[in-house]
């Protein structure tokens, strides 16, 4: 191979191995939320369990009933969410001291239209549905990283503070990922496949005309 193909056949490759391996990954996340979606259906129908008190969370607790007492509320934090309704807005996710020496618990106090609302409550017995914190790697560390252990949240089944009620984990949510998933391992792996063939094209068109 002459020397001046073999920058351009490097990048070409591992473009083309980055988006295989892109695919894969895909596919693998499929086959983890499908048993996922097995556990949680089973789930939503078990008796209430004791919250967690850390991470990572049980499959076989997803998607439980569980209460805990909040004794007050260490810090706010805010992202976005929607109501019971579908209704979009600010999700409002309070850190909650349940005794005194721990981990705490992360609940999902509620959704509000407002940003940066001071929310009228400071802690109590609530009770909700066991899921997850929000996973924030980014998807470059989630492919050559440690996967990051998940703290568990509680969804409240009742909104406090004046703020909306939280849309619960539901099984629908679950459903479309896995749809995601096998979407997106098939674009990766034609991505893939137009890069290798427009790069052997473009590469037999130069060998003729050199």
């Amino acid at each position: 191979m002459t020397r001046w193909l073999i920058i351009p056949t490097f990048f070409v490759t591992l473009a083309v191995a980055t988006m295989v391996a892109l695919g894969f990954w895909q596919l693998q996340r499929k086959a983890e939320n499908e048993m996922l979606l097995r556990y949680v259906s089973a789930n939503s129908v078990k008796p209430a369990i004791a919250y967690p008190k850390q991470g990572p969370v049980s499959l076989d607790a997803l998607h439980r009933k569980s209460s805990l007492n909040c004794l007050r509320v260490s810090k706010w934090r805010e992202d976005s969410g929607s109501d019971t309704l579908g209704k979009t807005g600010t999700r409002y996710l309070a850190e909650c001291v349940t005794e005194a020496d721990g981990p705490g618990a992360l609940i999902v106090a509620g959704i509000s239209a407002r940003p940066n609302q001071k929310v009228d409550w400071n802690g109590g017995l609530v009770s909700g549905v066991i899921t997850t914190e929000p996973d924030r790697q980014s998807l470059i560390a989630k492919l050559f990283a440690k996967p990051a252990t998940l703290r568990p949240m509680l969804v409240l089944q009742q909104g406090v503070g004046g703020l909306r009620t939280a849309e619960p984990p539901s099984l629908t949510k679950i459903q479309r990922k896995i749809s995601n998933n096998g979407f997106y391992a098939i674009q990766w792996f034609l991505f893939a496949s137009a890069a290798a063939i427009i790069y052997i094209l473009a590469l037999r068109k130069r060998l003729r005309a050199s």
